[in-house]
């Protein structure tokens, strides 16, 4: 089976989406996959349990990706051996009418991940600058000042807003934030197997929207702005991955050893010992409990 190198797919210059493989070939069987995923995702889950007692950082993986292109059924594969108190979801929807109140940000803010624990963005703060410059209709929500329709969103709008948010990012990591950024690359052709896949299998219908179809037909500007957010945002604090995604299985192996990996080098990362009175008592705590009975 082909090792897997975390550089590999670690972004450190500018990119071009279309001269990047969406598919990779590691020369292993299905089971071969399912055995290595299972072993990094155990791994996963004590590393997990570690920094929870530690109680020092907090990890952040942003999930980016086209529709269908395997980000809910990764989260469910690569961790699903976490212990549910140390792993909180959040799959960002359009803004409420109370999120739109304050800037484009705070819900990001508010979702962050606490000591100890990750926090899985499943589309993320960056769908502010994607979805909103394919459709910059979008931020005429935000009641901005000067802005009164979309011919007054500049170029520099964009270019600022991908500088807040380097500094958003800045700012959590400078705080005790592990954050990682995976982006899933998928074919155009691949898509629309597996649009057709939740139309032909009824247990599926429930996934599809029309919606799905009209995104489609904009995947060239999704690309466009992909690329863009990605070369100005990939920094060394706040890292961006390209994962080829057609084979879902490859994916996921390759985000879970990317992630496992990369909290390697937090060697800080280890059990509290215990204050040394309390060890020195043990003894007598452990005769105390044991006069109980």
């Amino acid at each position: 089976m082909k090792s897997i190198n975390p550089d590999d797919f670690k972004v450190v210059g500018k990119i071009e989406l279309a001269k990047i493989p969406t598919n990779l070939n590691i020369n292993a069987s299905d089971d071969d996959k399912e055995d290595k995923l299972d072993n990094v995702r155990d791994k996963l889950s004590e590393f997990q349990d570690v920094m929870y007692a530690h109680n020092r950082y907090g990890v952040l993986i942003c999930l980016q990706g086209m529709d269908t292109s395997g980000k809910d059924s990764l989260i469910r594969e690569v961790f699903k051996e976490f212990n549910p108190r140390g792993v909180v979801v959040h799959s960002f929807k359009t803004p409420s009418s109370t999120e739109l109140e304050h800037d484009y940000l705070w819900r990001h803010y508010l979702a962050l991940p606490e000591k100890g624990k990750f926090a899985i963005f499943n589309r993320t703060h960056y769908e502010n600058v994607l979805v909103t410059r394919v459709h910059p209709e979008y931020i005429l929500n935000e009641n901005l000042p000067g802005i009164e329709s979309v011919e007054d969103i500049s170029s520099k709008f964009w270019d600022d807003r991908m500088v807040q948010i380097n500094n958003f990012e800045k700012h959590v990591t400078q705080n005790g934030t592990i954050i990682m950024k995976f982006y899933f690359h998928m074919s155009k052709e691949e898509q629309r197997k597996r649009l057709l896949r939740r139309l032909e299998n009824e247990e599926h219908h429930w996934k599809f929207s029309a919606g799905d179809l009209k995104e489609r037909d904009r995947w060239g500007d999704y690309m466009k702005f992909y690329e863009e957010a990605i070369n100005n945002t990939a920094t060394e604090n706040a890292p961006w991955y390209i994962i080829p995604s057609d084979d879902k299985d490859v994916a996921r192996y390759i985000v879970a050893k990317i992630i496992w990996e990369e909290m390697q080098k937090h060697t800080d990362i280890k059990e509290p010992t215990l204050d040394e009175k309390v060890k020195i008592n043990f003894a007598m705590y452990k005769d105390k409990l044991a006069k109980e009975n």
